[in-house]
């Protein structure tokens, strides 16, 4: 794929501008998959050459056995003709008759007083036409008329001299090369041949790469890989290597990352722990309620770093419902004195991560309901992707802070996410399990003022 866009570059560069046009107009209808370009690669030097040497072989072999032929006849019959003139013959020319037919294999008959018939269309194709009108002008150099088309037996001749016409019925392989088409049927059949046995080839070598990117796609999804195994030439057996030793470096850096977090929130757990149990037996004194405070809020963000650290955790995919997480939300948000709608569009059962997915909505949906009093998801689940858009008429957040608030433990000044619980983890977590699924989460503004958060996910 990379030397056809190599070409197309240097097409581009080397193009005089009147061109330009053209160079665009076929890299639109160029075929884009590897396949079908191979085969091209294959198909089309094969049928060039076959089309110049058919052309070749027509215009000179084909031509010249033509005119062989059709001299050898044409002279037969100027024989006959000078025959009938130079020696007086019977009333009904039995005996020139029985000459031509038996020695020179012509069919041949005098008309006296005879006229020519008007000339006849020429065929499409007259080679035969113009050959033979060429020796008779140059043999017999008498007036004429020729039938190619009449018999695809025989061909007619007839000849007008003196006040008689001579009829002659010719057999065609007597003037034509009319085994022509065997060569051609053994051209074709040989070309099919090979570009049967040149896509068969062609097919085991694509399959390894479709099997590669289909490893690649179902890994960018988060799903599982593990029946994938190099295969094809050793290029393509080399790119897979490759892509399996980033697998395991990308699945090794993820699991070391996740129990680094885990491990660091259950120890600072269980100091917590230690600190809420020695405020408990210290009393109610109002000295110690800010260090309560401060107890709390750490509690709150150790939830968020384990919450982080699960969405990291492998779990399998599996069948979900739109229709029960959204209303199991509704029912949350309607617990707050709040009010959220939601419509689904295509099917309701999708295939994901089930507790990894109601995380993602769940985040986006609390966000929603900590500082919005409306909220509106639509989900339309089409043949190829799963796309959930929640508009909420909150505060929003600025155009270029929808990046940043992504980031793990960014917090705004002013942000919709900043509470006396809140750890700048919620959206960041949600991306994180939208792009496990091979998807993406984006903000923008929504229609009703608020905020628009926008998950795509392939289906």
């Amino acid at each position: 794929m990379a030397l056809f866009g190599t070409l197309k570059r240097d097409m581009d560069r080397f193009t005089l501008p009147g061109w330009r046009p053209l160079t665009r107009w076929l890299r639109r209808r160029l075929p884009t998959g590897l396949y079908t370009r191979s085969l091209l690669i294959v198909i089309l030097p094969m049928l060039l050459l076959q089309t110049v040497v058919a052309a070749v072989f027509m215009e000179r072999h084909w031509r010249m056995v033509t005119e062989r032929l059709s001299e050898g006849t044409v002279r037969d019959i100027a024989s006959i003709i000078e025959v009938i003139k130079s020696y007086p013959q019977d009333s009904n020319y039995d005996a020139i008759t029985g000459i031509a037919g038996n020695a020179l294999n012509l069919t041949i008959a005098v008309e006296e007083n005879g006229q020519l018939p008007p000339p006849r269309p020429r065929p499409f194709f007259s080679l035969l036409d113009n050959v033979l009108a060429d020796q008779i002008n140059r043999q017999i150099q008498m007036p004429f008329w020729i039938d190619t088309v009449g018999d695809s037996r025989l061909v007619e001749i007839r000849v007008k001299f003196d006040s008689r016409v001579l009829r002659v019925f010719a057999r065609r392989g007597s003037t034509y090369a009319s085994n022509t088409h065997i060569f051609l049927v053994w051209m074709i059949g040989t070309a099919l041949v090979l570009v049967g046995i040149s896509i068969l080839f062609l097919r085991g070598q694509i399959r390894p790469i479709l099997k590669l990117a289909q490893a690649a796609e179902s890994f960018g999804k988060g799903q599982s890989t593990e029946g994938f195994s190099p295969r094809g030439a050793d290029e393509i057996r080399r790119a897979g290597l490759a892509f399996i030793q980033m697998r395991e470096r990308i699945e090794r850096q993820m699991e070391q990352r996740t129990t680094m977090l885990a491990g660091i929130s259950h120890d600072l757990r269980t100091i917590l722990t230690r600190f809420r149990l020695q405020l408990a037996l210290a009393g109610d004194k109002p000295e110690l309620a800010g260090m309560s405070q401060d107890v709390e809020d750490m509690q709150s963000m150790l939830e968020g770093y384990l919450a982080f650290a699960k969405s990291q955790a492998e779990e399998d995919f599996g069948e979900l419902r739109l229709s029960e997480l959204l209303g199991k939300l509704q029912s949350d948000f309607a617990l707050q004195g709040k009010t959220m709608t939601y419509e689904i569009e295509g099917e309701d059962e999708i295939a994901v991560r089930p507790n990894a997915f109601a995380r993602l909505v769940g985040n986006l949906v609390s966000n929603s309901e900590r500082y919005a009093d409306n909220l509106h998801v639509d989900a339309r689940h089409s043949a190829k992707w799963l796309t959930l858009t929640l508009d909420d008429d909150g505060p929003g957040v600025p155009p270029e802070a929808r990046e940043d608030v992504f980031k793990p433990f960014y917090r705004l000044d002013e942000a919709r996410n900043l509470n006396a619980s809140g750890t700048g983890l919620g959206l960041a977590i949600a991306r994180d399990i939208a792009r496990a699924h091979g998807g993406n989460v984006t903000l923008a503004e929504s229609p009703q003022g608020g905020l628009r958060a926008v998950v795509r996910i392939p289906a």
